[in-house]
This record gives C-alpha cells, structure tokens and sequence, in this order.
C-alpha cells in the first residue's frame, strides 16, 4: 500500500511503491515517454527524483535518451548530486541551458559544478548576461563558501518606503522569488541595516515607515564565509534567512533555512564517511574508484597493525611463560578501542559545531579523564571476575584489571586530543583520527597488558 496525500496539485509518496519502479523500466523498454512524462508530471518532484535513482544504470541511461522525454528542473534538482552528474553525461549542453533558466541561483550553481569545463564555457554564454555574471562571480568563490550556496533572488527596498510603498512593489515586480519569508531594508549604498517578516507588512497599515517596524538586529553573512559555519549560525539563531554581503558589506545574496538543512545533511554524511575512512564515497561509484578511495587508509591501517604486533612480538616470553595472556589480549584493545572511538565521535561533532573551544577545553579533558577512570574501574571488576572464574588465577586477574583501567583512560585522553591536535593543524579531523586513535588505543593497550604482565610474572 501507498500513503498519498496531495500538495497543491502534486502527489506525494509518504510510502515509497516498489512496484511503480517495474512499471516505469517497462515503459523505458517500450519506448514510452509520454506516459512517463505525464506520471512524473502529478508527483512531487521528491518522489519522481526518487524512482529516477533507484533505476538501474542502464535503465536510468535509456530515460533520458528517450525521444520526447524532458526532465523537469524541478525533478533535477531534487536528484542526488551524484547522479545529477551521471545524467549531466547523457543530455545535451542546449537541455543544461534549459533547466538552468528555470532555476534559482543557488541551485544552478550546484548544477553548473558537476558540468565538465568543455560544456561549461558553452552553457555560460547561452545565459542571459545577468545570470552569467551572477553564476560566474559565485564560481569564482571557494566551493564550501556561503557564495556556493546563496541565491541571488531575494526582496529588498530602501529604509525610506511606506508600508503601501512595499505592498505595491511586491505586487508589481515580477523578478522576486515566488516565496520569500523576509524582506531585507537597505541603504543608500545597498548595505542591509535590517529586516522585516512579509507577514508584518501585511498585518501594517499603508502609511507606515517600514523603518519602524524594521528589526534592526541583523546578521550579515560573508561570501566566503564557509558554510559549515553558516549552518551553525543558523542553528545557533533560529534563523529563517540571513543576508550574504560582499567585501563592501553591500547585499548580494541570501540564504534560506532549506539549503542550510542541505549542508548540514551533507557536513554529517560526509564526517561519518571520512570517519571510517572512505571519504566522499558515492553509491553510484565503480568498483575500482571505490578501491581506490578505501585503499590508502587500509594501507595505513595494515601498517599500525603491524606496529602493534611489534609491541606483542617485544613480549614474547612472557606470553609463553603465561599463555593465558595471548587469549586474554584482544579484550583489552577492543575495549580501549571502543572507547577511544566514542570520545572521538563526540569530539569530532563538537568540532564541527564549535561547542568545543579554548576556555572548555581543559574542562573537557579532565571529563574525559574522569570517565576513563569511571569507565576503567568498572569493567576491570567485571573483567576480573570474569577472569578468575575462568582462569582461577589471582595474578591474572590483577592483571586485566591494571591494563583495562590504563587503557580506558588512554583512550579517551586520546579520543579528544588527536582531532584537537589535527584540526589545528589545518587537517579534517573525520579524515584521519580513527586510524591514529585506534593504533594508539591498540598499541598502549598491548603494552599496557604485557607490560604488566611481565611485572607480575617476573616479579
């Protein structure tokens, strides 16, 4: 069964219908592209995206070289932006032209970024000479900045309007976005110096200074401010829109709470991709560039493993002399790192939110250190008596207790430290601390273990 409830006059699928999915590729075979036109016309543009991705290369490929079959910008748009760039390949840079026209800003600049220089060239100059200009400028802006992600339509007018000024202006102009929230007031110089919710102006009477019902408190957003941080103010301020401003602090765009969602949904998936170390992996990539982009941190991974077998190696009579300790190992790095790995998966978001600064630090690392010990004595009695009532061996188990604690407290001092230590070094944190966390949480975890085991054993 399908959950379908109506949005204006679309059609949205609450529940996603497998079998549609066998009509639509048997429709694709018989060349029927007036009946796939017209289904995807009364379905929400999300839902029509929807069944594009979950066709097969092959049948997505012979959608849209279909005679008669436009995607519909809208549709496009809402395409995941891998295969946004798969079906770039397939359509002509004319049809590009087409769905850039009927977009706005921020969102045909997402598009232009998957489109190869040889087409790019071709496409900008069949735009009109605003758009060109306004799509060139952003390009010319580092690709995670608030230029990237802006729109050039918003609704502004001079701090010196009436209320009924403003209401005839919105009626009249016919280049304003269909839906804004908010109206920016500007100066003489076009510098915005507030701001005034749309519904406030409707509610207003006519001969009213918009100047005085303007909400001064306004927050400026540069254009190469990057958009991590402008997700995080807009999560801080509960903001609907925010203006973008250029080096002059003139007004030249603006950013809406939906393509902030867009960037937070991006930010984390790629933090949880690059945590397990296989970076801005996509489900439409081949097998050999998903090789590819795992490989140097299995590589490196191989390489710690073997550092950690040189610290077992440097214990080899006492393992001999104690078999139980060979058994009794893996215990203490898996528990060392887990915990490691938690810290660290905290750590990394409170990096990313930048709740974690220079007058919390300390703090933090005394937490961390609190809960290590906590976190150590707690499972080194469940460990111990687990032990004992294995091994029946007193030393044993003084042993795993020892090494759990050292090693609970190691891995979280390490769970904080490591992404502190390479974020200010200018490297992502989700790229590279759980290899360096984990061989450390390993290798003092062996060290720990044998080590006093050796104490005990020789002692």
């Amino acid at each position: 069964m399908s959950l379908i409830k109506k949005i204006k006059d679309k059609k949205v699928n609450f529940e996603f219908n497998k079998e549609y999915i066998k009509v639509i590729t048997a429709k694709i075979s018989n060349n029927d592209a007036i009946f796939i036109t017209n289904s995807f016309k009364e379905m929400h543009p999300a839902d029509a995206a929807d069944i594009i991705e979950h066709l097969n290369l092959n049948d997505r490929e012979n959608l849209i070289k279909l005679n008669n079959f436009k995607i519909d910008p809208e549709v496009f748009i809402e395409l995941n932006e891998s295969i946004q760039a798969e079906i770039i390949k397939y359509i002509s840079p004319e049809s590009i032209v087409t769905i850039l026209k009927n977009l706005e800003s921020d969102d045909a600049i997402a598009i232009l970024e998957n489109v190869e220089e040889k087409d790019k060239n071709f496409i900008l100059s069949s735009l009109p000479p605003k758009d060109r200009f306004a799509l060139l400028e952003s390009l010319s802006y580092p690709e995670d900045s608030a230029a990237r992600i802006m729109q050039r339509e918003f609704t502004a007018i001079p701090s010196n309007w009436l209320v009924g000024q403003t209401i005839d202006y919105l009626r009249e102009n016919k280049d304003l976005p269909e839906e804004f929230l908010e109206i920016f007031i500007v100066d003489e110089e076009f510098k915005p110096i507030g701001t005034v919710p749309s519904s406030k102006v409707l509610t207003t009477s006519r001969d009213t200074k918009m100047l005085s019902i303007m909400s001064e408190s306004q927050l400026l957003i540069p254009v190469e401010m990057d958009k991590e941080e402008v997700g995080n103010l807009f999560e801080n301020y509960n903001l609907n829109s925010a203006c973008v401003v250029d080096k002059n602090n003139k007004l030249v765009g603006m950013i809406t709470s939906d393509d902030v969602l867009t960037v937070l949904k991006e930010e984390a998936e790629e933090d949880a991709l690059r945590l397990a170390g296989v970076g801005d992996e996509v489900i439409t990539d081949g097998v050999f560039v998903k090789t590819k982009r795992r490989f140097n941190w299995l590589l490196l991974n191989l390489f710690t493993a073997f550092l950690a077998t040189w610290v077992i190696s440097l214990f080899g009579a006492t393992i001999e002399q104690m078999v139980a300790l060979a058994f009794l190992m893996p215990i203490v790095a898996s528990m060392g790192g887990n915990a490691g790995m938690q810290t660290l998966a905290v750590t990394i978001r409170t990096l990313a939110t930048n709740d974690l600064t220079k007058n919390n630090f300390t703090s933090n690392i005394l937490k961390e250190f609190n809960i290590g010990i906590l976190n150590g004595i707690i499972f080194a009695i469940i460990s111990a008596i687990i032990v004992q009532l294995w091994f029946q061996d007193i030393q044993l188990s003084m042993i795993i207790s020892i090494s759990m604690i050292l090693n609970m407290i190691v891995a979280g001092l390490f769970g904080i430290l490591v992404p502190v230590t390479l974020k200010r070094m200018n490297i992502d944190p989700a790229i590279a601390s759980s290899v360096f966390v984990t061989t450390i949480t390993d290798v003092i975890g062996f060290l720990s273990f044998l080590g006093v085991g050796a104490y005990f054993f020789y002692t």
